[in-house]
């Protein structure tokens, strides 16, 4: 008969402060025993007491602010020799199953800590506890111990050695734990390397620099920022002007959460920003732009929201604090490139944008951009995962059997990879564009670092269907390395059943109508698609109508000059373009040259592209630049004039012309959409309202019409295109007497697909 229990906890349990926990409750109770870490999580093996079933019960209710409990496993254990003690022993190895922590913005009680010059640590830009602080960003391996961190060069003083060594301290296995006397500085340099101040001084000086208009790179916990005063135009021009980025929007870290002011448009919006605002994750949240007054008027040229956080780390407070100004705080790149991770890359690399570099001895292990979140009613929905949320597992529905060990490699936008094993899907962090060398390189030691960590063997790997795709091409080479199957998915499809996963859709559940709208992805015919309504499950995916092939003319080009795609859907629906006011806008000889292309076919592939759609109506409305400076930059001015018509007139605009897109056999007809489009008599607000709203009623028509006759009551909606909030909300009126789910743990756009990717490839994988 056994003389113990042994109680196995899973989950986000290391590196949370939870074998603390664990000893003060022993202690609490009066039990014997002992805690440890090992690579399936948290091992508790106690000596037989009745009072085992409370200290079990007290575990799962008053967990750690950063640990989650997934299941507690007992089993009988049998004590050689029994304890006379509750003790805590070090980690052990073996198989991976546990959570790696992300990492959490500062604490409230190591804010105090910080700015108390009596406390040892005032002032010291890498305070932490066990309830804040880098865990993802340093760790090397698993299990989540010190000398497996990016802290192992810096040894511990006495008094921090005690702090972690005692059980009843907060610091007590604080991995980055440090102070003044044994842990990283910072310090102040020119562009040209040259060191200029450090520790103290140099936080004053940079603070004196932003004041007087300079911009600052600043290293943090997963990358630099480049930052600067978030009120001066001129520098916020400069920053633009040097960094090449002349429209896309800037992040502005404010000071407080009483910069934001009460939005009596959405009187339910305040609260779900603040809480989101204020979480362990602290991303960057987009607000309207009359919450946050007295901003640079660049900030978010000719938008209505803008994108606000709250200093997330020791040294953004310690920024805040001593600047008491709101802050641009964007990413450390150069135009074309990853942020930066080192020193040495950053000073390559910023030295043209920069005037001074706020650096620190600390390595940078993983990248973690700042996540990016919008709040939608009472819900924060993800737009970038990353810092704070990164690497979160995401648990599987409810009927899915433990799962083959699966790697997908996820689209070539906005790079993020999947490892699914078991019953989670742990995705990678936010990396962007694969066509960059730097990003490439970038998800290779990501891929690396990850299963090292998860010590991860992937039985196959999933991957876009495109053939061209970067990531398609990495994965078949990784496949073949390995001599594993490689699976190839089709890209709305994974969108769709991505959405389906985190909302628990199970398997039993049956299919559902997907609507997948985004700039381009690989058809399961072949070709392009981006307009999609799709029959849905797990395992199949089926196109039942959505919008017509349009050509694109130029090719990858008609992706950054709207203006390409408006003559293109001029051509082929409306066959008067000579009597448009685009020859008015376009030099007349370089439109018949462009006809000849598209008429022979000439680099102009056809796709559906739903983007493409809204890169046409935005460029005939005036709206669009002549050439885009970032992704979707059409598409956001479009939405925004929509969001300025008024709302006493929607009924008589739909009245008169709700009618300009009609659907024949499933697929919208453009032809009468544009044969009237310039003729109609309101204005440009009114018009790109107007477009929003038919495309909502068309696609949502073929939508509800298949739902109803096969008796389906699920509507998905993904894809890019969905980050439009006005065009998302007019589908859910459209489709409200269905079940209608949207991504909201994971971006809407390619960001997301990953996990479809993943969980579609799984049925063909032999376990």
């Amino acid at each position: 008969m056994s003389n113990g229990i042994t109680l196995r906890v899973k989950g986000k349990v290391q590196g949370v402060g939870f074998r603390p926990f664990v000893w003060q409750l022993a202690h609490r109770f009066g039990l014997l025993g002992q805690v440890s870490n090992d690579s399936l999580g948290v091992l508790v093996h106690l000596t037989l007491s009745p009072k085992n079933s409370l200290f079990i019960e007290a575990l799962k209710a008053e967990c750690p602010p950063l640990a989650h409990i997934e299941r507690i496993e007992e089993s009988p254990y049998q004590w050689e020799q029994l304890p006379t003690e509750f003790i805590i022993v070090k980690s052990g190895g073996g198989e991976m199953d546990t959570q790696v922590v992300p990492d959490a913005t500062t604490c409230q009680a190591c804010i105090d800590e910080l700015f108390d010059p009596q406390n040892r640590r005032y002032h010291y830009p890498f305070i932490n506890c066990t309830h804040c602080g880098p865990r993802f960003t340093i760790i090397k391996k698993m299990p989540y111990d010190r000398p497996f961190t990016s802290m192992a060069e810096f040894p511990f003083c006495p008094e921090c050695k005690r702090e972690y060594e005692d059980p009843a301290d907060r610091r007590f296995h604080a991995q980055p734990n440090a102070c003044p006397v044994c842990g990283p500085h910072i310090w102040l340099a020119d562009n040209q390397g040259k060191e200029l101040a450090t520790k103290e001084h140099a936080l004053t000086q940079a603070c004196e620099a932003l004041l007087a208009g300079k911009i600052i790179a600043v290293k943090g916990i997963g990358g630099f920022h480049l930052v600067c005063d978030a009120r001066n135009n001129e520098s916020v021009a400069l920053l633009r002007e040097r960094k090449y980025r002349p429209a896309k929007p800037l992040a502005v870290m404010i000071t407080g959460i009483d910069q934001i002011k009460a939005n009596k448009q959405d009187p339910d919006f305040l609260p779900t920003a603040i809480q989101t605002l204020q979480s362990t994750a602290s991303p960057i949240v987009l607000v309207p732009k009359i919450v946050v007054p007295k901003l640079a008027d660049l900030i978010a040229p000719g938008l209505t929201e803008i994108g606000v956080m709250l200093p997330a780390n020791p040294l953004q407070h310690l920024l805040a604090r001593g600047t008491n100004i709101p802050l641009v705080m964007t990413s450390g790149n150069a135009s074309g490139h990853t942020p930066a991770l080192s020193n040495e890359e950053a000073l390559t690399q910023l030295k043209d944008i920069a005037d001074l570099f706020l650096m620190h001895n600390r390595e940078i292990i993983q990248r973690a951009d700042d996540s990016l979140v919008r709040i939608e009613g009472k819900q924060s929905v993800m737009i970038r995962r990353s810092r704070g949320y990164v690497p979160d597992a995401i648990s599987l529905p409810d009927d899915f059997e433990p799962q083959p060990s699966v790697l997908a490699m996820g689209g070539d936008l906005k790079n993020v990879f999947c490892l699914l094993r078991q019953h989670q899907a742990i995705m990678g962090p936010h990396l962007g564009d694969l066509d960059d060398l730097s990003v490439r390189q970038q998800l290779v030691k990501s891929l690396t670092l990850f299963q090292q960590i998860y010590r991860f063997t992937p039985k196959a790997i999933a991957i876009d269907a495109h053939p061209n795709y970067i990531s398609h091409q990495l994965g078949k080479q990784f496949a073949q390395e390995q001599n594993i199957p490689v699976i190839e998915v089709s890209h709305h499809h994974a969108h769709i059943v991505s959405c389906l996963a985190e909302h628990g859709h199970t398997q039993r559940q049956g299919a559902v109508i997907g609507i997948a709208l985004d700039g381009l992805g690989f058809g399961q015919d072949g070709t392009l698609w981006g307009g999609e309504c799709l029959l849905v499950d797990y395992k199949r995916s089926e196109r039942i109508g959505g919008l017509p092939a349009v050509a694109m003319p130029g090719g990858n080009l008609a992706s950054i000059q709207p203006w390409r795609n408006w003559f293109a859907h001029l051509a082929t629906f409306s066959k008067n373009w000579q009597g448009s006011v685009i020859t008015q806008m376009m030099p007349n000889h370089d439109l018949h040259i462009l006809n000849k292309a598209l008429e022979r076919g000439l680099n102009s592939p056809k796709a559906s592209s739903c983007g493409r759609f809204f890169d046409a109506v935005s460029a005939s409305l005036g709206l669009a630049p002549k050439e885009i400076s970032w992704e979707g930059e059409a598409a956001c001015y479009l939405q925004t004039a929509a969001l300025a018509c008024h709302k006493e007139k929607q009924s008589e605009i739909i009245e008169r012309y709700g009618h300009l897109m009609p659907v024949k056999n499933s697929v919208l007809d453009l032809g009468v959409f544009w044969s009237q489009w310039e003729s109609i008599k309101l204005n440009v607000s009114e018009k790109a309202w107007l477009f929003h709203y038919l495309l909502a009623e068309s696609l949502g028509n073929i939508a509800l019409q298949y739902a109803d006759e096969h008796q389906i009551d699920t509507v998905v909606l993904t894809g890019g295109v969905l980050n439009n909030t006005l065009l998302k909300h007019m589908f859910k009126k459209k489709l409200n007497n269905k079940k209608v789910l949207t991504p909201m743990m994971l971006p809407v756009g390619d960001g997301g697909i990953a996990l479809g990717q993943a969980l579609i490839a799984t049925h063909l994988v032999q376990n």
